[in-house]
């Protein structure tokens, strides 16, 4: 008995712990505390920069307690569990109440209070008492759904209500805070976000996850048909086009040009169009141009193979290509990077910048040197993710804006329409009240007096 009462003291204590409404403000204050640590410091970035900004003691610190990738954290987490787990009890707490209003089968009425309220509306009518019973049940049926009568020493009461669902409309905005929580939790734990690199042409099956930098295999493979850009004057670019190929076992199943903002979504898996790159071309056609006679040479040549030079010149080899590359302070654009190695035993480095094709010139060797043409290779540059929370998100969001209709646009009203016989003629009193906009109430009861008393 002891171990049994201890235990429910236990559950006790635990049950008022997470109806404490302290217990709400701390846990929001805390996630929006932490929601501006997560602003403040980039999320996700690589390990060499959060060393180099914040230095050893905070990157050791900040790594500890995962604030690099905070809203993946255990502890983050945890804050959200227990935020959900209080606005469920803290629903319930206060729900029984709520709930013997909703759905008593006879609801009750206190006559005497409706005779105390003082925006009660009141008039005298020359008919009889029978005969405004069926008009006023008919009208009060009409206008509110829910009606009855009860008889009365001097005459009778139609009382009537709608509306009592509409106190559930609180409960529907917690039950959304409690989808958009547990939507963020069904994401942070069981969702990914990785990267993917593909060549025009490639097929990949598998990504690096963005967290760990692990590879995850997916369900299908991806393969990158076509990749397109587009460059506004500046050079800058103006929109980059993936034609993207969904493939499940050996055929394709959807196809899909992707651009930024406009995904390609499979089995609940995104993909989104993050960058893109260029490789390195397979094949170089070379302009050489000997000065002293004037002829021009074309040679094909491929990165890192060594080329031999017309009129005995030595050999020339193309070492790298780069996407952009600064001489002296000048931005020469996209660049291949060559070695001249001359027969007399020397060696020149050779900058060929593919938007300044004289550049060489300005070198005066005996040879100069251009590109012709080469084959223009990219990459697309993929982020892919998975939030399975996404939908309870989306659910969340719709039942939190029918919540707040219901809340703050909807009442629950009771009316209250009495009749006695006062001489020769009967007088009616109107009441009526609701739990929110009371004035709008006010006005619905002169409406319906006025109405009452044309009968």
């Amino acid at each position: 008995m002891k171990k049994e009462h201890e235990s429910a003291n236990f559950f006790s204590r635990l049950w008022k712990f997470f109806a404490s409404i302290r217990l709400t403000v701390f846990l929001l204050l805390s996630l929006a505390a932490t929601s501006i640590i997560g602003t403040v410091i980039p999320q996700n970035q690589s390990p060499a920069d959060y060393f180099h900004n914040y230095g050893e003691f905070f990157y050791n610190f900040f790594s500890a307690l995962n604030i690099f990738d905070m809203y993946h954290s255990w502890w983050f987490q945890l804050l959200l569990f227990m935020l959900t787990i209080n606005v469920i009890v803290c629903s319930f707490s206060r729900l029984s109440t709520t709930w013997k209003i909703v759905f008593v089968k006879i609801p009750p009425f206190n006559v005497s209070k409706f005779k105390r309220l003082s925006n009660k509306e009141e008039f005298t009518s020359n008919s009889s008492l029978e005969g405004l019973r069926n008009k006023y049940e008919h009208a009060a049926s009409k206008k509110y759904g829910y009606c009855r009568t009860e008889q009365t020493d001097k005459g009778f009461c139609v009382l009537a209500e709608k509306g009592r669902w509409t106190r559930l409309g609180v409960y529907s905005v917690h039950l959304s805070v409690i989808l958009l929580l547990l939507g963020g939790l069904i994401g942070s734990i069981f969702g990914f976000e990785g990267f993917v690199n593909i060549q025009e042409g490639e097929t990949v099956n598998s990504i690096g996850l963005r967290k760990t930098e692990q590879i995850h295999n997916l369900d299908f493979a991806i393969r990158c048909d076509d990749f397109s850009v587009s460059f506004y004057e500046t050079g800058t670019p103006k929109e980059f086009r993936s034609t993207l190929s969904i493939i499940e076992d050996g055929r394709s199943v959807l196809q899909k040009d992707i651009i930024v903002n406009d995904p390609l979504r499979y089995k609940g898996i995104n993909l989104f169009q993050a960058n893109y790159g260029m490789l390195p071309p397979d094949e170089i056609t070379l302009n050489i141009m000997s000065r002293e006679t004037g002829m021009v040479y074309k040679k094909k040549t491929k990165i890192g193979m060594p080329i031999v030079l017309p009129e005995g010149a030595g050999t020339f080899v193309i070492k790298e290509h780069r996407n952009s590359f600064i001489y002296k302070g000048i931005a020469l654009g996209e660049t291949f990077i060559g070695i001249l190695n001359g027969k007399d035993g020397s060696s020149i480095d050779i900058m060929l910048p593919l938007n300044f094709a004289g550049f060489d010139k300005m070198r005066k060797g005996d040879l100069n040197f251009s590109v012709a043409d080469y084959d223009n290779r990219y990459y697309t540059g993929l982020q892919v993710t998975r939030d399975p929370g996404v939908l309870v998100v989306y659910s969340g969001f719709v039942v939190m804006i029918i919540g707040c209709f219901v809340t703050f646009f909807m009442s629950h009203q009771r009316l209250c329409v009495e009749v006695v016989k006062n001489g020769n003629k009967t007088k009616v009193m109107v009441a009526g009240t609701a739990n929110k906009n009371k004035l709008g109430m006010q006005a619905r009861v002169k409406n319906f007096s006025r109405n009452l008393a044309k009968l």
